[in-house]
């Protein structure tokens, strides 16, 4: 007759087999969260640099177009002429 140890050592390491193939999808999978996580990290303080930079030269454009508006003559006021009646 079969050893009733031998099954439960079969069902036992095929269990087994089952759950290593799992554990190592689940890191296969983790690994590739990580990837696209790390490019997303990556991209994001590209996009961020990128803003800053526009940012900066927004503001030393608009900086010097103040200082040039202050530094030309204002005209002079216009006369007002009075109404004829």
């Amino acid at each position: 007759m079969n050893d009733p140890r031998d099954a439960n050592d079969k069902a036992r390491s095929k269990a087994q087999s089952h759950f290593t193939q799992s554990e190592q999808r689940d890191k296969l999978i983790k690994q590739e969260i990580e990837k696209e996580r790390a490019a997303t990290d990556a991209k994001t303080a590209k996009l961020r640099a990128l803003r800053l930079a526009k940012e900066a030269a927004d503001k030393e454009a608009a900086d010097k177009l103040a200082a040039e508006k202050a530094a030309a003559p204002k005209p002079a006021p216009r006369k007002k002429r009075s109404a004829k009646t």
